[in-house]
């Protein structure tokens, strides 16, 4: 995929994402971590525990989906003004081979950032034995939502 280069609205969206990172119940749970960030992308990384496993000791497509998810959405947030935060709208995930036990990682990427909606693709793969093996395909719709003065 092409790589487009933005420029944040506000000069402290570093702190600002992070800090909302921080602040997710739901990534501190399962042990997610954020490990890259720039103007129009994330990467969230999780390492593999069995309690993130489904029947067959794979990554559970619900944990896929919710680090994609939050990946996407803090892509989406480092080109928002201050005084906005992101929401979900939609997204579709394909599922192309099972993320085996190792390090999980959705690699987000801003499409297109919009006064209104924000489009972004999320790459997941595992790493695993030195090697990077694509498991999911993420295409994802997020809206701004500006606070109120």
């Amino acid at each position: 995929m092409m790589e487009r280069a933005f420029s944040p609205r506000d000069h402290a969206w570093q702190d600002r994402v992070r800090n909302s990172f921080a602040q997710q119940g739901a990534m501190r749970l399962l042990g997610a971590s954020m490990a890259e960030l720039s103007p129009g992308r994330c990467t969230i990384v999780l390492p593999f525990r069995e309690e993130l496993a489904q029947q067959h000791g794979y990554f559970h497509a619900g944990i896929t989906s919710a680090i994609a998810d939050s990946a996407g959405g803090y892509a989406a947030l480092t080109l928002f003004p201050h005084s906005a935060e992101v929401l979900t709208v939609e997204f579709k995930i394909n599922l192309i081979a099972p993320a085996l036990d190792g390090l999980l990682r959705a690699e987000a990427n801003v499409v297109r950032s919009g006064r209104t909606l924000t489009i972004c693709s999320v790459e997941v793969s595992v790493d695993r034995d030195g090697a990077r093996m694509p498991c999911a395909l993420m295409q994802q719709t997020l809206i701004r939502i500006d606070h109120k003065r």
